[in-house]
């Protein structure tokens, strides 16, 4: 059967994208962020998996506030990137998994969650800058099954049901007959505002703790509410509902083999973690 051998959580804010294209990784305003992903690097190359489940949230690109699912998965054969406006080069496309995706899709539904479907999908920032941040050549030596979550338009699914779409997917790649070996990419957060009379906040002590939770205890995030968690993180701080939902996966007991805080980017707190499974 399939197995997730890890799970790798970390931000998407789109001036990463700036600054790989400007080759700022040494910069000294950048360096701390980009020096972080260097064990990641190492660990994914001496793992060698063959696919990555990458839970984000779409910011306009494929789904707008007209037509917002609250969980869609891709099921194509290959998934492009396109300009969003920010200035971003576009990447190369990534191999999708139509097979295993369909399978995920029909184990979760038979587990009573409803999904959009998507056989045709573009994937924006928040798929693209992680992918380059693990994979600087943008070769990508995996094939990726994109997990949609909606963070932007209420109503939000609240945590506990992203965590328990996290074990479900768990549930699903352990029933697959193949044996790729998988690694859960969420991607998202810390804590940050971008409008409003809270622009610019961060919560260090709160993303310190919720960090801190997906070791000891992953369901602690679940005792608050969407509004709670806006609350706690910012607008753009639930985003660690995608964190979350790939903890999810993980099961009961994980071992943090690296993980870096840093803050700000773009008036962003900057969170990476690699998790592996321990039970």
């Amino acid at each position: 059967m399939a197995k997730i051998i890890g799970g790798i959580t970390t931000s998407h804010v789109p001036a990463i994208g700036r600054a790989i294209a400007k080759n700022l990784q040494q910069d000294p305003y950048w360096k701390p962020f980009f020096d972080g992903f260097v064990p990641v690097r190492k660990w994914l190359a001496e793992a060698k998996p063959d696919v990555v489940i990458v839970l984000y949230n779409d910011h306009g690109l494929n789904f707008f506030l007209d037509k917002m699912p609250t969980f869609a998965i891709g099921a194509a054969p290959e998934y492009r990137n396109a300009d969003e406006g920010w200035g971003i080069p576009t990447v190369p496309a990534f191999r999708g998994d139509a097979a295993l995706s369909w399978h995920l899709i029909e184990s979760l539904v038979g587990e009573e969650f409803d999904l959009t479907t998507c056989q045709e999908m573009k994937v924006d920032h928040a798929v693209t800058l992680p992918m380059a941040l693990l994979w600087p050549d943008q070769q990508w030596p995996v094939r990726i099954v994109p997990v949609c979550i909606n963070t932007v338009q209420a109503p939000l699914p609240s945590a506990a049901r992203c965590y328990k779409l996290g074990q479900a997917l768990a549930r699903a790649v352990a029933s697959w007959p193949g044996n790729e070996r998988v690694v859960v990419l969420g991607t998202g957060g810390l804590s940050h505002q971008l409008d409003g009379e809270r622009a610019g906040f961060i919560n260090k002590d709160f993303d310190l703790s919720f960090m801190d939770s997906l070791l000891t205890d992953p369901t602690w995030a679940t005792q608050h509410s969407t509004h709670q968690l806006v609350e706690l993180a910012g607008t753009q701080g639930v985003e660690l509902l995608m964190w979350l939902a790939a903890r999810g996966t993980l099961g009961a007991q994980v071992q943090a083999l690296h993980r870096n805080y840093h803050i700000p980017i773009s008036n962003t707190a900057s969170g990476l973690m690699l998790l592996e499974p321990t039970a």
